[in-house]
């Protein structure tokens, strides 16, 4: 996507570049705005996908790349991994959706320096940009001692849990969880469906999952990273409340249900006499 025309340099100032990374159209032109009113920052270019950003990195050479998390084909996971790979001295800030429990840890050790999730108001987006400028690393300060305790050993160990799989199995699971297919993760992630089978099995055995349908509705819920826990905490299998019955049509009066038909009277037969000759005929 071709840089879009910014507004003139005061004289004198030196303004930091920034690239944004988003699949959102209206998240882009609001962190274009919030950016270009502040004197020292500017956007010099957007991208809504992975192949885009790696052109714009290398035709733009940005001090700084916003990336959302959540991308349309490679995840902002790899093209982190992928940016750090080419530009090892570029910096980059992650932005998502998701909480940052899960998220923030992964991202980091992909390379970027630091995560914010776009709940935070546009002053938190501002200190967190010129903090990664400056060379530190932001995060907030609950994921900062999460963080902390888990590298020093007095942190849960999580076993069982999401933070025990890879980047690619969290990355399949968070597809299975949108509803794809094993054919249409392989497509997506140029992989065989027999390889995304082998990845499958191994989030069933490192989640303690029995079988396929736990796997997918453990996906789902994952969906919503802030309720997670490890699978056997859950009350599996999830049951649904039963349907209501449904009420009769305004239009049509209610059926009468166990309704009997009274049983009818009938007379008794009437006896039979013999005559004369031994025929039998009915009693008068």
């Amino acid at each position: 996507m071709a840089a879009r025309k910014q507004p003139p340099t005061p004289k004198g100032a030196t303004r930091r570049t920034i690239l944004i990374v988003d699949d959102h159209p209206l998240m882009r032109e609001g962190l274009r705005n919030t950016i270009n009113r502040e004197p020292d920052l500017v956007v010099c270019g957007e991208a809504e996908a992975a192949p885009a950003a790696m052109e714009a990195v290398k035709r733009l050479t940005p001090d700084l790349v916003l990336v959302d998390v959540t991308l349309p084909g490679k995840s902002g996971l790899e093209l982190v991994k992928d940016l750090k790979a080419l530009h090892p001295h570029l910096r980059i800030l992650a932005l998502s959706m998701h909480d940052e429990s899960l998220y923030a840890e992964r991202m980091l050790r992909a390379g970027a320096s630091g995560y914010l999730t776009k709940q935070n108001p546009p002053a938190e987006l501002l200190k967190a940009i010129r903090q990664v400028l400056t060379g530190s690393v932001y995060v907030s300060q609950e994921v900062s001692e999460n963080l902390l305790r888990r590298f020093s050993g007095n942190g849960p160990q999580n076993t069982g849990s999401l933070h025990n799989l890879t980047d690619r199995e969290f990355e399949i699971l968070q597809m299975v969880g949108s509803g794809q297919s094993h054919n249409e993760i392989a497509r997506e992630l140029h992989l065989s469906p027999k390889t995304i089978a082998v990845h499958t099995a191994n989030l069933r055995r490192k989640l303690r999952l029995k079988n396929s349908a736990q796997l997918i509705r453990f996906a789902i819920r994952a969906e919503d990273v802030k309720n997670l826990a490890a699978p056997e905490t859950w009350p599996l299998p999830l049951k649904l409340p039963r349907a209501p019955r449904p009420l009769p049509h305004p239009s049509r009066p209610p059926a009468k249900l166990n309704q009997k038909t009274p049983p009818q009277f009938r007379p008794a037969p009437r006896p039979e006499r013999r005559s004369d000759t031994g025929a039998r005929s009915p009693a008068d």
